[in-house]
C-alpha cells in the first residue's frame, strides 16, 4: 500500500512574525512522517496568503526555494476572509492532487503532533477527521462566553455542530471532490462538513498559547462568521420572527380589550403612562431585531445573486 500523499493547507493573513516558527515546526513534523513512511514524499504544504500587507508572501516564497519540503501556495489580491482562504486552499489542492488534505491555522496553536493520528484514522476509512478543542483556556472571557452561546444556540436551531469544533481538519480525496460542488459565496465550513454525512472521527487536542504575533480574528469577524453559519444552515430565525409577530399581535389584542373594559367599567387597572412607555420601547426593540434578522437573510441572498467570485488570486507558487 502506497503512503498517503498529504497536502497541508495553511491560510494566513499578516503572519510574518509567526511564519518562520510555523515553517520550522511543520517541516520537522512532515519530514518525520515521511521518514517513518506514514505519508508520501510527495506530500506538501500549501499556503494561502489572504491578501497580507506585510512580508508574509515573501517569507513563503523564499521558504519554497530553501526548505527541504515541498511548498506551494497562492496569494489573494485582497483580504477575503478565513473561510474563503481555506476554500481556496481546498480548490487549489484538488487541481494539484492529494490523497488527503489537512487544514491548520498559521499560528499552530493546534497540536501538530495530532497530524499522525489524523492520517491514521483516514487510512482506517474515515472521510473527515475533525479536531475538537479540549477547552478554551487560551481565549479571553468575552470570546469564551460568545463561543459557548454560539454552539448552544446553533444546535438549538437544529444545526448539529460539535462544540469547540475547529478548522483543524483532515478530509479525504472523496470529500474534497464533493466540496467542489458547493459554490455559494457565504460559506460556513464547519456546518458544511457536518452536513455531508460522511464517516467522521473527532480527535481532541490541547490549544497552545500563540508563539508570535497577535490573532487576526477580531470579535466582529467572529460575530460575522457566526451569523453566516446560522443564516446558511437554518431558517429557524425567520420562523422566530413569525412567532414574535403573532405573539405581539395577541398581547396587543388583550391589552386593547382590557383598556376597553377600563373605559366601560370606569376602573383603573395597570395601564398607566409608565406601562405604555415600557411597552412601546419593548415593541420597538423587537421590531428592529426582527428587521435585522430578515436583513441578514436578504443580505446573503443579494451576495449570492450577484455571483461575484469567492476570491481572486494575484500570484501562484
Amino acid at each position: 500500500m502506497e503512503s498517503t500523499k498529504l497536502a497541508v493547507v495553511i491560510p494566513c493573513y499578516n503572519e510574518q512574525e509567526v511564519l518562520p516558527y510555523t515553517l520550522d515546526t511543520l517541516e520537522q513534523v512532515i519530514l518525520r512522517l515521511i521518514a517513518e513512511k506514514k505519508i508520501s514524499e510527495e506530500s506538501y504544504l500549501f499556503f494561502v496568503d489572504d491578501g497580507s500587507r506585510d512580508n508574509s508572501w515573501e517569507i513563503i516564497t523564499t521558504a519554497s526555494q530553501i526548505r527541504k519540503i515541498n511548498i506551494k501556495g497562492v496569494k489573494f489580491t485582497t483580504n477575503y476572509g478565513n473561510q474563503s482562504a481555506i476554500l481556496a486552499g481546498l480548490n487549489e489542492v484538488r487541481k494539484r492532487g492529494a490523497d488527503a488534505v489537512l487544514t491548520i491555522d498559521a499560528d499552530l496553536q493546534q497540536d501538530v503532533n495530532k497530524i499522525e493520528e489524523f492520517v491514521k484514522y483516514y487510512e482506517e476509512g474515515c472521510d473527515i477527521v475533525a479536531g475538537v478543542r479540549n477547552d478554551r483556556k487560551t481565549d479571553g472571557f468575552i470570546k469564551k462566553i460568545f463561543s459557548s452561546f454560539f454552539y448552544t444556540f446553533i444546535n438549538w436551531l437544529g444545526v448539529r455542530i460539535k462544540p469547540n469544533h475547529s478548522e483543524y481538519r483532515l478530509i479525504s480525496k472523496k470529500t474534497l471532490g464533493i466540496i467542489g460542488y458547493y459554490t455559494e459565496r457565504n460559506i460556513f465550513l464547519r456546518g458544511l462538513f457536518h452536513e455531508l454525512g460522511l464517516k467522521t472521527k473527532y480527535v481532541n487536542f490541547d490549544v497552545k498559547p500563540r508563539e508570535h504575533g497577535q490573532s487576526k480574528f477580531s470579535f466582529m469577524s467572529l460575530f460575522a462568521l457566526a451569523m453566516s453559519g446560522i443564516v446558511a444552515f437554518s431558517t429557524y430565525p425567520l420562523r422566530l420572527v413569525f412567532f414574535i409577530g403573532i405573539s405581539i399581535s395577541m398581547i396587543s389584542f388583550i391589552v386593547a380589550a382590557l383598556i376597553f373594559f377600563e373605559q366601560i367599567l370606569k376602573v383603573n387597572l395597570i395601564f398607566d403612562i409608565t406601562f405604555f412607555k415600557i411597552w412601546i420601547t419593548f415593541i420597538s426593540g423587537l421590531q428592529i431585531l426582527c428587521i435585522g434578522i430578515i436583513g441578514e437573510y436578504i443580505g446573503q441572498i443579494l451576495t449570492e445573486v450577484k455571483g461575484r467570485p469567492q476570491y481572486i488570486i494575484a500570484e501562484e507558487l
